[in-house]
């Protein structure tokens, strides 16, 4: 017989639920908040949206941050996708423990080890930093945690689907593309997502590695914050907030109607 949820799993779920979403709620309720004050409620207001415009140095981190996500996620994805290949499907090649042990390196190594060995790799071959290397360091980072997604979808494709094809006269790349990409299309795109969140999200690897004219998002926000909590960064927390949130729901939409369909 199922139970339903006791007195101490509801009161458990809802500290829970609390302590995850209620900072969230808070940042999003102050937003809108008319007082410079970020802890004073001065009335109901849109004032920092607006105000959010004409900062030119946010609105540049902005513009930087997104582009950095999608190119750092689009490298990771595909280099992703290719060493799950390897590791999938090469069998016992030789150095396959070095190569998985590379590739799951970034997963347990701290963020300041690995800022910093980007750092003084790039220095060592001469390269100025800006806008590239920032790319590498957040490809570097997010290509572990594609190769994982991409790699449990398609050590559970059949791949006999591809072999008939293959059997049929197609080439054995074409089929890839044409039979198993589709297939693991799901696990691609929650890698790439899962890829350009990490992204936006790093403070760490891009301040070691970016340079005039490159500063992101996170970076831009951690600077303002030491000097003191501006309206302006609950008004840009909100709307990446209401970004996330968009993208999360479209893909569950996506996934249910593929399921009903299916």
């Amino acid at each position: 017989m199922k139970r339903g949820l006791t007195a101490f799993n509801r009161v458990s779920l809802l500290v829970g639920f609390g302590f995850l979403y209620l900072p969230i709620v808070l940042l999003v309720v102050y937003s809108f908040n008319a007082s410079r004050l970020v802890t004073v409620w001065g009335g109901f207001s849109t004032r920092w949206y607006a105000s959010l415009l004409k900062n030119e140095q946010l609105l540049d981190a902005i513009w930087v941050t997104f582009r950095v996500g999608v190119i750092s996620a689009t490298l990771a994805t595909i280099l992703g996708t290719l060493a799950a290949v390897a590791l999938v499907r090469a069998g016992r090649f030789k150095g396959r423990t070095l190569f998985a042990g590379m590739v799951y390196a970034p997963l347990v190594m701290p963020e300041v080890v690995l800022g910093l060995s980007l750092l003084l790799l790039f220095v060592a071959f001469g390269l100025p930093r800006g806008f590239w290397t920032v790319v590498v360091g957040h490809a570097t980072v997010t290509l572990c945690y594609a190769t994982v997604v991409i790699q449990a979808r398609l050590a559970a494709f059949d791949r006999q689907l591809e072999e008939a094809a293959q059997d049929l006269g197609c080439p054995p790349f074409k089929a890839f593309l044409v039979i198993t990409l589709p297939n693991i299309a799901p696990a691609v795109a929650a890698a790439w997502m899962l890829a350009f969140t990490l992204s936006l999200d790093d403070l760490v690897i891009a301040s070691f590695t970016s340079g005039p004219g490159a500063t992101t998002l996170p970076m831009r926000i951690y600077s303002q914050v030491r000097l003191g909590v501006n309206p302006e960064i609950n008004a840009v927390s909100t709307l990446l907030i209401g970004l996330v949130a968009t993208g999360v729901i479209a893909a569950y939409i996506v996934q249910m109607r593929r399921r009903q369909s299916a």
